[in-house]
């Protein structure tokens, strides 16, 4: 199963959890695309389905969800190397997906060559894209777990600071997601150097959610199994099974893909002094905060 929607009960209290009121969120709604229509660098329309999921990414909040569809269509024009060609069915982008709500990042096996990373990037915000539709209500919180037995020297070696900052400040910063939890499993001294590499590259309140255990045991006392593959102690099912489902969403969306490549902001319509994807991105662990009308 791709996505286990909450029940009716579970979307009373994601609702009030996103401080959403059924009295003023069509006016909220209304108002997030009256203010696209406005902005001549941005599309003057887009998803009605994805703004709403946008809104309650943003508790609800005018202002921060403006932040972030522009930063999110500023985003698809600064870093074209996780937006354009967005097809899974290419040799490059297949290759990784053959390495591996509760998201699991991890690999069917661990000694293979490396790969692109900005592709595997690249599969992750497709996979936040379809998201996007396919959510009904959203969730309260994401929950991470990240398999380091793929985490090899041979592999960072080849991963540049630059593109995992590119990557953080999407994720972070134009994109609708509340992490509620990272969860690292099978550690090595080598993971917990690389944890404290990428932390300059995460805000202060997702470092202090970032868990690190050292057997399954350890993990099933955050995460109950029955929402865990078998491969990580769980019933919850095979997770060659979700990958190869997940694959067959990503390529149900090839058009829409298609179709979205050049829906992203135009620096040179941008009112006031266009943005400066060079600047944009810092190594200090800071990005370039973009202004609002």
């Amino acid at each position: 199963m791709l996505l286990v929607q909450p029940t009716a009960e579970m979307r009373e209290s994601i609702m009030k959890s996103f401080n959403e009121d059924v009295n003023t969120r069509d006016s909220h709604l209304e108002a997030i695309k009256e203010w696209l229509r406005k902005q001549p660098h941005l599309p003057d329309t887009w998803d009605e389905h994805r703004i709403l999921i946008f809104l309650r990414g943003c508790n609800f909040s005018l202002e921060k969800c403006k932040r972030k569809l522009d930063m999110y269509f500023t985003m698809r024009a600064a870093i074209p190397e996780f937006f354009a060609n967005r097809d899974i069915d290419r040799p490059e982008m297949k290759e990784i997906f053959k390495l591996a709500r509760v998201t699991i990042a991890g690999a069917t096996k661990v000694d293979f060559e490396t790969p692109d990373i900005a592709n595997l990037m690249k599969i992750a915000l497709m996979v936040g894209d379809v998201r996007l539709e396919i959510e009904e209500v959203g969730v309260e919180g994401d929950v991470y777990i990240l398999d380091a037995s793929v985490a090899l020297l041979k592999h960072f070696v080849r991963v540049s600071p630059t593109i995992v900052k590119k990557f953080f400040v999407c994720v972070q910063e134009a994109y609708p997601v509340k992490v509620k939890e990272v969860h690292v499993i099978n550690a090595t001294p080598f993971v917990d150097f690389l944890i404290k590499w990428v932390t300059p590259f995460l805000k202060e309140k997702i470092q202090n959610r970032i868990h690190v255990h050292p057997d399954m045991e350890s993990l099933h006392k955050f995460v109950p199994k029955e929402m865990l593959p078998e491969e990580y102690g769980g019933t919850g099912g095979r997770l060659e099974v979700f990958m190869e489902q997940w694959l067959e969403k990503l390529r149900e969306y090839r058009p829409w893909f298609q179709e979205q490549e050049n829906i992203k902001a135009d620096e040179s319509k941008r009112p006031g002094k266009p943005t400066n994807h060079e600047e944009l991105f810092g190594l200090d662990g800071s990005f370039k905060q973009l202004s609002i009308d």
